[in-house]
């Protein structure tokens, strides 16, 4: 799949499929997540471009490599995405943090934003927008919309567990964003839940099931 990145590390996979088995409670829920997440912003910070700068260690004068650009936002998509963000502010923790919150109308069923806080220049930052799924790619495609209108040109999608509906949604609607994923699912069923998917990420990760 273009501009998809689907992660194959054993640990990813391991704690994935604890996360979905039914009996795993809130608190295990949410730790995993948080762990998962860590290990995949580990990985997507891979290209982050470096400069050399002078610095001084105890015994020498030498010019080593920092990240040539410190200005990352993270952007959970609310509710389910706050779980991730604890992971990636581990990796990266001068990264700022946004929020957006889109509900759908029960009528158009469309999504409507009905909440979006970003940094002032969110639109000169590399934006990582969170949400442990990806179904239908209704959210996703509409939360990188509202970001573009913001002026954002380099945004990346990360998901835990992805249906191809709605990875192909994005790919339409967004091709110039890049999608990391810990697992493909088969395919989502008519009350649009991917299947075997982890069930609604969001009421097992506080426990308002």
């Amino acid at each position: 799949m273009e501009n998809v990145v689907v992660f194959d590390h054993p640990l990813i996979a391991h704690k994935l499929t604890i996360m979905r088995q039914k009996d795993t409670g809130s608190k295990d829920f949410r730790q995993l997540l948080t762990e998962i997440s860590t290990l995949m912003a580990y990985e997507i910070t891979r290209d982050l471009p470096l400069d050399y700068v002078d610095i001084e260690t105890p015994v020498a004068k030498t010019k080593k490599p920092m990240i040539a650009s410190k200005k990352l936002v993270l952007a959970p998509i609310l509710r389910a995405g706050l779980g991730m963000v604890d992971g990636f502010l581990t990796v990266i923790p001068v990264a700022k943090v946004g929020h957006i919150g889109l509900y759908r109308d029960p009528k158009t069923h469309l999504p409507v934003e009905y909440y979006f806080k970003m940094p002032a220049d969110v639109a000169d930052r590399k934006v990582y927008l969170l949400d442990p799924m990806l179904a239908t790619g209704g959210s996703a495609s509409a939360a990188c919309t509202f970001l573009k209108q913001r002026g954002c040109k380099d945004i990346v999608s990360v998901n835990l567990v992805a249906a191809p509906e709605g990875i192909a949604v994005m790919q339409h609607d967004h091709p110039d964003v890049k999608i990391y994923v810990a697992a493909v699912d088969e395919y989502l069923n008519e009350n649009k839940y991917i299947i075997p998917g982890l069930g609604d990420a969001g009421d097992r990760l506080f426990g308002t099931k």
